[in-house]
């Protein structure tokens, strides 16, 4: 009993420190303390702006010249890898883990998202686990990703559904222009 509630407390207090160094005003300061205390694995050039939620930190890796905007929800409890070039707009929610309403005991089931380079996840969107996002694939603003999507479609909609395609000839480098806000 005293080692789970010791767990327990132990969670809890990690939970809160990372809600803390989401909000500090500096990337430079929040990547330093991400990769330092809660081995995130963070490629060069990456930004992830001001109070982005993690869970399970040391699951995820992000790749190079990547944007992750503010107030998303990584979750690296079943795995996360996300790709280089990737722009993940404000508001962006990816879960690796979620119950299982079939189970009667309520019980938790899980799968690795990977987000492909050159992926652009707008905002409020959400991908569910086992989902890849294909390499140059968009989803449009508000979808709910329950199926992987393939390479440079764009997909949109509750639940998402294929709307078009995107240009195969990407080249870009995400860069960030801001330090502090």
């Amino acid at each position: 009993m005293f080692i789970s509630n010791l767990r327990s407390q132990y969670h809890h207090l990690k939970f809160f420190w990372l809600q803390v160094i989401g909000k500090i005003p500096s990337q430079t300061i929040r990547k330093y303390l991400y990769i330092k205390h809660f081995q995130l694995k963070i490629g060069n050039d990456t930004v992830i702006y001001n109070s982005c939620h993690f869970r399970d930190p040391h699951k995820i890796t992000i790749g190079n010249n990547t944007s992750i905007g503010d107030r998303c929800i990584l979750d690296g409890r079943s795995g996360l890898t996300i790709g280089d070039s990737v722009n993940m707009s404000t508001g962006a929610w990816i879960w690796t883990l979620q119950h299982d309403p079939h189970d009667p005991n309520f019980a938790a089931t899980g799968a690795p998202v990977i987000i492909e380079d050159y992926a652009w996840i707008s905002s409020r969107t959400t991908i569910l686990p086992g989902v890849t996002i294909g390499k140059g694939a968009v989803v449009a603003a508000g979808a709910v990703v329950t199926k992987s999507v393939e390479p440079y479609a764009i997909v949109g909609g509750v639940p998402a559904k294929k709307i078009g395609d995107r240009n195969t000839k990407l080249s870009y480098q995400l860069k960030s222009c801001v330090s502090f806000f």
